[in-house]
């Protein structure tokens, strides 16, 4: 099995493959994870700090394990690292641990402190 996720390049500022040049307006990344018969992508939705419900995925491809967040308005590519208690994911600055229903969403390079966000039911 093989999953495939579309990403819109833009909107995660990346650059063109080969060329060097920065992707175009509408360009699409896909991620082609090979995968075993226990690899699944789990849409989960969580509210930050009582802010709007927002969707996210934990995509889960034998040694392959991302989460998809939006953070300010841009869907962006996280990945799991290594962590003592729960699960951690990071991006650029960007830090999505969780435990249980509850996570948090810290911006590392700034004093803010961490939203904390809350599991919501399935609608």
């Amino acid at each position: 099995m093989t999953l495939f996720r579309s990403i819109t390049a833009a909107g995660l500022g990346l650059i063109a493959l080969g060329a060097g040049a920065p992707a175009q307006s509408g360009a699409t990344l896909n991620i082609q994870l090979e995968t075993g018969p226990d690899a699944n992508i789990v849409t989960a939705r969580y509210s930050c700090d009582g802010g709007a419900p927002f969707d996210m995925q934990y995509v889960n491809a034998n040694e392959n394990n991302l989460a998809l967040i939006p953070v300010a308005g841009s869907e962006r590519v996280f990945v799991q690292v290594v962590s003592a208690s729960g699960v951690r994911y990071v991006s650029g600055a960007h830090e999505w641990w969780s435990k249980g229903e509850a996570a948090t969403l810290t911006d590392t390079m700034t004093e803010a402190p961490a939203q904390e966000c809350t599991e919501l039911p399935p609608e």
